[in-house]
């Protein structure tokens, strides 16, 4: 089940995830989970750049009952997601799609989904320095995919209404502003994350309506990664929840 250089991590609820160097997940990924955590009304969702699978795995951890689609275009981190849904049991719960997102068109039906999610790559093509690794270039720089490709993609996968969710860095707001309401999608709930309070934040969360009126844009109050020690906030320790207890 696991091939070279790959290991298991515990979950939380019983379930563990198969990660390797190439293909894990950070602090962010779990924070975008929550954020864009599926209402109950919410009958399909979608993750764009869904990598090893952290995001659906963890709402089915939290118990979501949508019908989940994830989309990756690296095979070796669709492999490890497919293993990972066998070894917990549940290859019924997601539908992976090893695709290019800007390549769905047929496989995929439009206009359907009630939420899409995606943590996009957060480099600008050209900026910074690059990564080393093919897999590691593909996540943290916008060779692939540019944040205009993912909110076109998010309006075609999404119903009126339909909420598309992502995380970014602070320097890329204006960016992701801009993407979105170029492809009908009005933001409309705004949070900035902070790994202390004498830090600037470090990630901020957004969430968006597919042809939302424009305006009415809400900003939640900061969320802290750590508290005035320089453990886990409160927060955080609710948002690790069971994987907090059993991994971190």
């Amino acid at each position: 089940m696991l091939l070279e250089n790959e290991r298991t991590e515990p979950f939380g609820a019983g379930i563990r995830i198969i990660v390797s160097d190439e293909h894990k997940f950070w602090t962010d990924t779990v924070i975008l989970a929550d954020f864009a955590l599926p209402k109950k009304k919410d009958k399909k969702v979608c993750d764009l750049g869904s990598g090893c699978g952290p995001i659906p795995l963890i709402w089915i951890r939290r118990g979501i009952s949508a019908d989940i689609t994830a989309v990756e275009i690296q095979e070796n981190a669709c492999s490890m997601f497919s293993r990972s849904l066998k070894i917990n049991n549940i290859e019924d719960r997601v539908n992976i799609i090893n695709s290019d997102l800007r390549e769905l068109k047929g496989k995929v039906e439009f206009s359907s989904y009630d939420l899409v999610v995606c943590n996009p790559p957060y480099k600008a093509e050209g900026s910074g320095i690059k990564s080393s690794g093919d897999s590691k270039i593909i996540a943290r720089h916008e060779s692939m995919c540019t944040l205009d490709d993912i909110a076109l993609c998010a309006k075609q996968l999404l119903r009126f209404s339909g909420r598309f969710c992502m995380c970014q860095r602070p320097e890329r707001l204006c960016d992701v502003i801009s993407a979105m309401r170029a492809n009908d999608i009005e933001p409309k709930r705004l949070r900035f994350v902070q790994q202390r309070k004498s830090k600037p934040p470090k990630l901020f969360l957004i969430e968006g309506r597919r042809g939302g009126r424009p305006g009415g844009l809400v900003t939640e109050p900061v969320l802290f990664i750590e508290d005035e020690t320089g453990g886990f906030s409160e927060e955080m320790i609710g948002i690790y929840g069971q994987y907090k207890e059993e991994y971190i």
